[in-house]
């Protein structure tokens, strides 16, 4: 009982999975009652058994398992996120409880998948049972065969998919097990209940026995449809419908569910899997088919007969066989053969379906040839295979190969062609057979009826009976207007005998498609044929009732006219007769006087005729006699105009008002005609013109009128005529019209002399252009340039325009009632009837065997020239029929073509051939325009463009229709080809909005455009998106399901902003013909030119471009202004926005909603977006360790973890914001991610509660594609990592695990911004997770395939390793060392080199132990790390890596670039070392106070810099002097020369030095001690004098190492650091109380001190210190002294350089910048008082400097304007001083244009005050001299010309020098730069040397200061090499060889010489890096005087040794020599 009260206190989550089964079942019990009890089924409650769920089903105990399996059906039943757990629930079921015993347990199981069949998995639970099926164990086989029949049953077809359980059901019935054939024989029973006939094909080969047994079962089965009785959660509507039904009961119910179970019907041919035949032909085949033996030929066709009769094939290039077969079929003498053949087709046509359509054009007509074979057999065989082939295409693609043997000799043929169509009709409805289909057909039937064969005139009655029955007898009757009585009787018999057929066909027609296809047995087809009639009524439904009252009225609108035509139809009737007639209804006067003499008469005459005419009734007006009357003499050769009005006038009258014939026409258009020209009478005659063509049509008129006018020879009558046709047409419409007739008379006209003819004629053009479109213009393009350039214009006018509605004609009465029926022509392409009127020519036996076979030769050249024929062809033709032999399957080899030259010369052929072809081009959609889709995956986007730009001039005049049909496109679209894919969904995406209707076929590319939804590629994914609501559009949103949670949430985003279809056109009779030409433009012109809305958020242009193409009038005004912008996005937008109402009113209704929208958004966003949850986080790590939730660790995302994390995070993050991060569109995650950034500093503890989620969402992100969200999302982490460091925040492992190898994925990627950031980002993981624990992340990352990110993670371990020294290593060093040093052989260079970098950073941290490390290397990678070694031991000294660390350390300020190594190439040479020390200074810019001065409170309240800096745990000294190591051996060889002028004083202080820069903090702060002591005495402070450079840069050195090592090292004791800085400061300041001393400093050692210094100050960490304020008073105090002591000249020098540097360095503090200008202009303030003893040209020459890199313009740029103050402030202030003489010190610049130096001096001089009065005063000594008169000047020059002669020679050089210290004693402020300038360094530093020596002699000072002391300059000079850089970088080799030659010279080995090519400023100009090369020399001295005083030591009684020490300093020796004792 113990035990079990210890687990009862258990939770329940914990019992559920207890080792004790007591435990878990009464965990079971409990957890099965609390989901019974939780309401809210999205409660977080459930997310703790996501994990356990499948434990509860597969317990090992039997009775646990029971209860579990209980709790998991309640589970599944409530919870939201049950969905995540089916498939491993499922499969726990099928392995482990469809396998017990108990009935129970099996029942449950069974309950559990069903439960989730009803959660929408319906597939996983599927595939699951399916697997199960080839379990060994017949339980679980039988069990899983049970479930899917219960499933099927309750939810039916639609749920289940059965083409996979109907493949498995054959093997099932093979099983041995008894139970299973049972089992498999109820599922077949079942299957059968939903899809009847459909399973008898896939079980046809399955025992006969077991078969026999099946059909005795199904016969048993009620004929009833089922019905679903159990629904999905998402069917819950219809779950309603159906318990209502349930309760009212009766047959209402199945009349209201049939049209859902007819949805569900199944096609027994998508049930059979395709078998691939052509790698199964004959290998012979093609060989023995051209066999001349029969026999052979018999042989290869059996074969393919056998392999036809498979009924499902696979789909493949069946080319070939199918041109085999024709040959066969067209050219084989052996009929028998022949009907085989035709056979094989069948079965190729049967067994491809929809595939076989490319090929069918191909074969149709050598067919219907064919029919004139006599022999039935082979009559069959052949019907049979065009019947076959009709089904895989449509009646409009093989039309025109029908209509060509429609009026063949050969009777048969014609009999068979019409017997086809009248097979053909059986299948079609009445959207599939329009009126443009129909018309050319029934008017070869009329043909056919008449006919002298008895058995084509039946054929052709059959044929035309069958339509009639298809399409409805009002439909057919306008055709048959001329048919007589008895022969449309006949025709009416026939459509009552094939009505029967007709019910199956135009009702059930699936089914009669079905029949061939299938190949089913016989059996199949009578209940398909029981159940036609049954089926009559839904597929008349499914094509629709609107449809139905369109082919009703269409007829009535056509039956209007008809009889119109019939009644006027009139004999010529004789003068006598007309007399009589028209004397019947005029009065007698009338009569009389109609052929007066008196033109008052007459006019009398004509007035009575009229009010005659007005008053008589339409039947009784007898038009032809009164037309008859007005021509009698004089007629229309009347005089008087009056009259002749009159007479015209009633013309028209008696035209509209009478029933007025052709004949009556054709009595008065001559005279009408002759007078149209006339001006006072032809306004008249164009109305009376009119009205005849209203009353006769005007083609007929218009005809007759044109042909009339260019009889004549009268010029204005032809102008006129032109211009009264020009208008008609606009009144009339288009229809009808003759275009060929117009074209001769057109040209005539353009060819007139009469500018007014062909102006009129041109004007006729452009009309004619508004409905022609560009088709047109191809027949005048013979014609001159200048008259074809008169044409463009007038169709440029024209072009965006839109035909106007027609007010006249017979079309006006009927248009409303024809609407609907043009509407439906409009979708078939009604451009048709306008493109038929084009005169086209046969090429088709101009594309001969020889151009086809050139077109496919292996020479591109070749095939190029066959391709240039063919464009050839076609240009000279224009117009073509359709009909062009060999010449597409030519070509559509040619679009794969290797050449892409070819390739884009093909698709312009293709576009020849769409303009060429017109309409008819439809039936080469299949063969040639599917092949140009393709081409749209092509890499190339030149050849995409071109592909896109023939598919749209196909489409232009093919219409959608025949594209959409098939299954091409969904191949296509199948490809993962992602050119491909966006290609044709942009595409899609652009032309279905257009569209009406659709074919069903669309359906088939919906399971491929989810996949696009999901692509890799970005682009693709976009376009899918757009495409999608265009797709749900036409198939709704119910017939579109998804599995996939992602597609759902698109298609839930995309229902939102489906656009509607586009509505009918208002008055499409009229107006269709101008869409049809180049509406289609327009539409898509600005369509395209719109960018897809970025996401559904924003759909409001997306839908208004759906509905972009109003056919109809009432919108053609938008149209046209939508052309005129085109080129205008927002115009365009605005147009669409219309829909046909005014743009204006409908622009701003358009724009207003997402205002709202975005508004409401704002609301619900306020407030904070990361939500605290207390313990959250520990929870979480809770459960992943108890397995509870998945484990963060994978390849790549799946949904489940993206799931898991989003329910993870609905708790801590507000609701609007999870939205954004879990949207699929990448600019919701920026836009997310910058919320985020907002909020991040406010709501710190928020972030840190979910930090673990926060790191999973952008690991999610790492595997994204889109770079703006990956840049967004590393700026994020880069400002959460410096937070977290700022927070002194720590990773756990949990966090880092989930989060460290995501990211270092990353440091591989190809994009460098990206590499910076990431390596960024690890460098600050160190700073909240340890290096340690980082470097076996990196180890793992090295293990990567990505070559890029084995060598940044080697760089990385470097860098670890150089930073942390070994103690990093993990697990060991010598394990990390060996696995890095495998990478030494790696294929990749960058790798290589990254690996050795990284061993060759541990040997500098641990020596040659490194080697023993490492392992055992082969040679050649041992020699390269060996040279590698060397190497690094030859580069840049330690200091300046060590000033390198410090910036990658510190990276504070997150945005900065972060660099491994400074970028030598960004800065000049010079500014190197400064760029390092200031990297870590990356502090944000405070505001600049006004004043610049030392204000120590600025110091003490300045919290704004940061500088956390990573544990350094091991430093030691000797790393600090390593690379000095080599140069010291090099000199150990010259150091005896040394002896004797080292004395005893001289090695002490330098020893003393030395220890000042010692790692050790005591050893430092006693070496600091005793040169307080010497300072502070001021009779010992002298024997400082010329080692003052050496003591500031150890002291500096020191001042470094506290920074970067001591400050970071938390074992040493912050009072010891702050001791060592306080030794330092005192020592600062005790030497620069002495201005002899300070003024020792040199200019480069002095910038390094001030830049110490402020760093100093700038420390953040200082004032952590205790008494760290009081330390930062003492620097500043310290600073004012250095400014005030030193050199001016060398200290305002270092400022100007040092302030040069600081402005460089992107990442120096703005902090630093600011102290340097205040230093700066506290020198400024004090110079009227230091003038005298600065040197200004060496100032001029450094701010000359300072303008060369920052000349005016970018100093404005500068963030401060400061800099450019403080600059003009010190020109200023010197020019002020000084005068106009400041332009004599600009003598040490080179080249004065290099800056604007020069030009502000001049203008500050110019501006001056005092420029005029002032004079040379105290201040300007120096100046005073230049000033002298030029004699003075000569006398000088000559005598420093004398003395320096004398020094440079041997002999003479003492006294020279004598002479020269004699002179500058007696003229002080002499100048001697002239004579140094052009001299070498070493001369100068000799001279100087040389002087102070002298000075010293003559003094009587007993101790030579030059014999150790390195002068200022000596370590500058420059390289001959180096003579272009200004400043100085890495000097050391020239400061030995230097030296090397002061030691020469000593010993009288080499006499000093100017060196004529020196750069001339290296005498005077110190360099910039001048301390750290200096340092390098002074550490090689220090080493050796260090070696000299231990030599002394021991030797301290040697006489040689001890050569006269001053005695002051015996003291200092001893003290020494006691304290190296007691330490030892």
């Amino acid at each position: 009982m113990g035990d079990d009260s210890e687990w009862m206190k258990l939770p329940i989550d914990q019992k559920c999975e207890h080792k004790i089964w007591k435990a878990r079942l009464n965990g079971y019990e409990e957890a099965l009652k609390l989901f019974q009890r939780i309401e809210d089924e999205k409660s977080p409650e459930w997310g703790k058994y996501l994990g356990l769920v499948k434990k509860f089903v597969t317990d090992s105990n039997a009775v646990a398992q029971l209860k579990g399996l209980e709790a998991a059906l309640a589970y599944i039943e409530n919870a939201h996120v049950a969905g995540k757990t089916t498939g491993e629930v499922v499969s726990g079921v099928v392995g482990k409880v469809f396998n017990q015993p108990k009935a129970r347990a099996k029942e449950l199981g069974s309950d559990i998948c069903l439960i989730y069949i009803e959660i929408e998995k319906a597939e996983v639970v599927q595939d699951e049972l399916i697997k199960g099926l080839d379990n060994k164990n017949p339980k679980i086989v039988v069990a899983c065969i049970e479930t899917l029949r219960k499933a099927l049953c309750e939810f039916g077809s639609k749920i289940i998919t059965l083409k996979p359980v109907v493949k498995v059901l054959p093997k099932l019935f093979e099983s041995r097990e008894k139970a299973v054939r049972d089992e498999a024989k109820l599922l077949a029973v079942e299957i059968y209940r939903w899809i009847r006939d459909a399973l008898r094909a896939p079980l046809q080969n399955i025992n006969s026995v077991q078969l026999k047994e099946l059909e005795e079962e199904w016969v048993k089965l009620p004929t009833t449809a089922p019905k679903q009785t159990r629904f999905l959660r998402s069917q819950q509507d219809l779950k309603a419908k159906f318990e209502q039904q349930q309760a009212a009961g009766g047959d209402e119910a199945d009349g209201d569910n049939y049209e859902e179970t007819e949805a569900v019907q199944v096609d027994p041919y998508e049930l059979l899997e395709a078998v691939e035949i052509l790698s199964k032909l004959p290998k012979d085949f093609y060989e023995k088919i051209e066999a001349k033996k029969w026999q052979e030929r018999k042989e290869a066709l059996e074969a393919v007969e056998a392999l036809t009769k498979n009924p499902k094939l696979e789909n493949g290039d069946y080319g070939d066989l199918v041109r085999a077969l024709k040959k066969v079929i067209g050219k084989d003498a052996n009929v028998m053969l022949v009907a085989m053949a035709a056979k094989c087709l069948a079965g190729l046509a049967a067994g491809l379906r929809k595939k076989f359509g490319t090929y069918a054009g191909l074969v149709v007509p050598t067919i219907l040839e064919k029919f004139k074979e006599k022999k039935p057999q082979v009559v069959q065989a052949l019907q049979e295979a065009i019947d076959a082939v009709f089904l895989t295409t449509t009646l409009q693609n093989i039309s025109e190969d029908v209509l060509s043997v429609m009026d063949n000799k050969n009777p048969s043929i014609k009999q068979q062609a019409s017997l086809f169509l009248a097979r053909s009709f059986c299948h079609c409805t009445p959207s599939t057979l329009p009126k443009s289909v129909l018309k050319p057909f029934c008017a070869a039937f009329l043909k056919q009826v008449n006919d002298s064969a008895p058995e084509v005139r039946d054929a052709a009655f059959e044929a035309l009976g069958t339509a009639m029955k298809v399409v409805g007898e009002k439909a057919v009757n306008p055709f048959l207007s001329d048919v007589d009585k008895l022969k449309l009787d006949k025709i009416k018999e026939c459509a009552d005998k094939v009505q029967l057929v007709g019910k199956k066909g135009g009702g059930g027609g699936g089914e009669k498609k079905e029949k061939p296809a299938a190949k089913a047995p016989p059996p199949v087809e009578a209940p398909a044929k029981s159940s036609g009639p049954s089926k009559k009524a839904p597929p008349a439904k499914a094509a629709g009732p609107p449809k139905k009252g369109k082919l009703a009225s269409a007829p009535s609108a056509k039956s209007k006219k008809a009889p119109d035509t019939k009644e006027v139809v009139e004999t010529e009737l004789s003068l006598e007769v007309c007399e009589e007639r028209a004397a019947a209804v005029l009065p007698a006067s009338c009569m009389q006087l109609l052929d007066s003499g008196n033109w008052k008469e007459r006019l009398a005459s004509m007035e009575e005729f009229q009010r005659a005419v007005e008053q008589m009734d339409k039947s009784e007006m007898p038009c032809q006699a009164l037309v008859r009357m007005l021509a009698k003499k004089p007629g229309w050769k009347e005089t008087n105009f009056q009259v002749m009005q009159m007479k015209l006038h009633i013309v028209g009258l008696i035209a509209q008002k009478g029933l007025f014939s052709k004949t009556s026409a054709l009595v008065v258009l001559d005279g009408l005609v002759d007078k149209v020209g006339d001006v006072k009478c032809g306004s008249n005659a164009k109305e009376a013109l009119t009205a005849i063509g209203e009353a006769c049509s005007l083609p007929w008129t218009a005809e007759q009128v044109v042909s009339m006018a260019f009889a004549q020879k009268n010029p204005k009558n032809q102008a006129e005529t032109l211009n009264w046709l020009a208008n008609a047409m606009k009144e009339f419409g288009f229809a009808g019209i003759n275009v060929k007739a117009f074209i001769n008379n057109v040209k005539t006209a353009l060819g007139a002399t009469n500018p007014a003819v062909r102006t009129s004629a041109i004007a006729l053009l452009g009309v004619m252009y508004l409905y022609m479109g560009g088709p047109l213009r191809m027949f005048f393009e013979d014609e001159k340039p200048a008259l074809l350039s008169q044409i463009d214009a007038e169709f440029e006018k024209m072009q965006g325009q839109s035909p106007p509605a027609p007010i006249r004609g017979a079309k006006k009465a009927g248009a409303e009632e024809e609407g609907d029926a043009a509407e439906e022509e409009e979708v078939d392409g009604g451009a048709g009837d306008i493109m038929d009127l084009l005169p086209r020519t046969d090429i088709s036996d101009k594309i001969t065997y020889d151009m086809v076979s050139k077109i496919s030769d292996k020479n591109w050249k070749v095939r190029k020239e066959g391709l240039d024929e063919v464009a050839a062809i076609i240009s000279e033709a224009k117009f073509i029929q359709a009909s062009i032999g060999e010449l597409p399957m030519a070509l559509k080899g040619r679009l794969n073509d290797s050449n892409k030259l070819l390739v884009q010369q093909t698709l312009n052929i293709l576009q020849q051939i769409a303009t060429a072809m017109g309409p008819s081009l439809k039936q080469h959609v299949k063969n040639l325009g599917i092949p140009v889709i393709t081409v749209l995956g092509d890499s190339k986007a030149n050849v995409r463009a071109a592909a896109m730009t023939t598919v749209n001039a196909w489409v232009e005049q093919t219409g959608m229709k025949e594209w959409l049909e098939g299954e091409d496109l969904s191949e296509e679209l199948k490809k993962e080809n992602p050119f491909l894919r966006q290609e044709l969904l942009g595409w899609l995406a652009e032309k279905l909005p257009t569209l009406r209707t659709v074919p069903a076929d669309l359906m088939l590319c919906v399971p491929h455009l989810y996949t696009c939804l999901e692509d890799r590629s970005g682009d693709v994914r976009k376009k899918a998106q757009d495409a999608l609501p265009t797709f749900m559009m036409h198939l709704s949103y119910e017939k579109m399901p998804a599995s996939k949670d992602q597609v759902v949430g698109m298609l839930e985003k995309a229902r939102a902003v489906m656009p509607a279809k586009p509505a009918a056109p208002a008055k499409a009779a009229a107006s269709k013909p101008a869409s049809s030409a180049h509406a289609a433009k327009p539409a898509s012109a600005p369509a395209r030119n719109q960018s897809p809305s970025e996401d559904f958020s924003e759909p409001e242009p997306k839908p208004d471009t759906k509905k972009a193409k109003p056919a109809g009038p009432a919108a053609k005004k938008n149209e046209s202004m939508e052309l005129k912008v085109k080129g205008e996005k927002d115009n365009a937008k605005q147009n669409r926005l219309s829909r046909g109402t005014p743009n204006s009113e409908k622009g701003v209704v358009g724009k207003k909603p997402p205002v709202k929208a975005g508004a409401k958004d704002e609301e619900d966003r306020s407030g904070p977006i990361f939500i605290f949850v207390p313990n959250s986080k520990e929870q979480r790590i809770k459960e992943e360790r108890a397995l509870k939730i998945l484990k963060w660790n994978f390849m790549t995302p799946r949904d489940e973890y993206v799931e898991q994390l989003k329910t993870q995070m609905s708790t801590c993050l507000a609701r609007w914001l999870q939205d954004e991060l879990f949207h699929f569109d990448f600019q919701r995650h920026v836009k997310a991610i910058g919320a985020m950034i907002e909020h991040l500093e406010v709501e710190y503890d928020a972030v840190i509660g979910c930090l673990d989620l926060v790191l999973k969402w952008f690991t999610l992100r790492f595997f994204d594609t889109n770079t703006s969200v990956l840049m967004k999302a590393l700026e994020f982490l880069k400002l959460l990592f410096t937070m977290l460091s700022r927070k002194n925040y720590q990773l756990s492992d949990y966090e880092a695990s989930s989060f460290i190898p995501y990211l270092i994925l990353k440091v591989g990627e190809s994009k460098d911004v990206v590499r910076k950031d990431v390596r960024a980002i690890l460098t600050m993981l160190c700073k909240v997770y340890a290096a340690s624990k980082v470097f076996p992340f990196l180890m793992e990352g090295t293990k990567s395939k990505n070559s890029k990110q084995r060598s940044e993670c080697l760089d990385e371990l470097g860098c670890l390793i150089e930073n942390f020294g070994m103690n990093v290593c993990q697990p060991t060093p010598a394990k990390a060392l060996k696995e890095i040093a495998v990478h030494i052989g790696d294929r990749d260079t960058t790798v290589r080199n990254a690996a050795l970098n990284t061993v060759v950073a541990a040997y500098n941290t641990c020596g040659d132990q490194v080697f023993k490390l490492i392992g055992n290397l082969s040679e050649k990678e041992m020699s390269m790390l060996e040279e590698r070694i060397k190497r690094s031991a030859k580069k840049t000294p330690v200091a300046s890596t060590k000033q390198e660390r410090p910036q990658r350390e510190q990276p504070t300020n997150p945005n900065a670039t972060f660099l491994r190594k400074p970028a030598q190439e960004e800065v000049p040479n010079k500014l190197n070392q400064a760029r390092a020390q200031n990297a870590h200074l990356e502090q944000s810019a405070p505001s600049i106070p006004k004043e610049f001065q030392l204000d120590l409170d600025v110091f003490e309240n300045n919290h704004t810099c940061a500088s956390d800096i990573p544990d350094l745990v091991q430093h030691k000294l000797d790393e600090v002097l390593e690379p000095v190591m080599i140069p010291e051996r090099k000199m150990r060889s010259v150091s005896p020369h040394f002896d004797d002028i080292h004395n005893s004083t001289a090695s002490t202080i330098n020893f003393v030095i030395s220890q000042v820069a010692s790692g050790d903090i005591n050893t430092s702060i006693q070496a600091l001690a005793q040169i307080d002591e010497v300072l502070r005495q001021a009779d010992k402070a002298e024997a400082m004098s010329g080692h003052i450079d050496q003591f500031l840069i150890a002291t500096f050195m020191q001042l470094r190492l506290i920074y970067n090592t001591h400050m970071a090292d938390d074992r040493l004791d912050k009072k010891d650091i702050f001791k060592l800085y306080s030794c330092i400061i005192g020592n600062m300041l005790s030497l620069f109380s002495m201005e002899s001393l300070a003024r020792e400093a040199s200019m480069g050692v002095l910038k390094d001190l001030m830049h110490g210094l402020i760093t100093l100050m700038l420390d953040s960490r200082v004032e952590d210190i205790e008494d760290g304020q009081q330390l930062i008073r003492s620097v500043n105090l310290l600073v004012v002294r250095v400014l005030e002591k030193s050199d001016q000249t060398n200290i305002l020098s270092a400022l100007l350089v040092l302030l040069q540097d600081s402005l460089i360095s992107t990442a120096g503090s703005p902090m630093f910048s600011e102290l340097v200008m205040k230093c700066l202009w506290r020198m400024i303030r004090f110079l009227p008082q230091t003038i005298n003893s600065i040197n200004l040209d060496r100032i001029l020459l450094d701010v000359h400097n300072f303008m060369k890199v920052f000349p005016k313009e970018k100093l404005k740029q500068l963030k401060s304007d400061v800099p450019h103050r403080t600059l003009k402030t010190l020109l200023h202030t010197l020019c002020r001083l000084t005068g106009a003489k400041i332009l004599d010190h600009m003598s040490m610049i080179e080249n004065r244009n290099e800056s604007e130096l020069e030009a502000h001096l001049r203008r500050v001089v110019k501006h001056s005050a005092n420029l005029s009065g002032l004079k040379s005063d105290k201040s300007t000594e120096k100046g005073a001299l230049r000033s002298d008169d030029k004699v003075i000047k000569a006398k000088v020059s000559d005598i420093l010309s004398e003395i320096f002669k004398k020094i440079g020679s041997k002999e003479n050089t003492k006294e020279g020098l004598t002479e020269l210290y004699e002179y500058k004693q007696k003229y002080s402020d002499a100048d001697l730069e002239p004579f140094l300038r052009n001299t070498s360094q070493f001369f100068q530093s000799y001279v100087e040397r040389g002087l102070r020596m002298i000075e010293s002699e003559r003094e009587g000072k007993g101790r030579i200061q030059t014999s150790t002391v390195i002068p200022q300059h000596s370590t500058d000079s420059f390289p001959p090499s180096s003579s272009t850089v200004p400043n100085g970088e890495d000097l050391n080799a020239a400061a030995y060889y230097e030296r090397l030659k002061i030691l020469r010279q000593r010993r009288g080995l080499e006499n000093s010489t100017p060196e004529e090519d020196r750069p001339p400023l290296s005498s005077l100009r110190p360099s910039v890096a001048s301390s750290t090369d200096m340092l390098h020399s002074k550490l090689s001295q220090l080493k050796e005087s260090r070696e000299h005083f231990q030599q002394e030591q021991s030797h301290s009684h040697s006489p040689t040794r001890s050569s006269s020490p001053a005695s002051n300093l015996d003291d200092l020796k001893k003290r020494l020599e006691r304290i190296k004792s007691n330490r030892q």
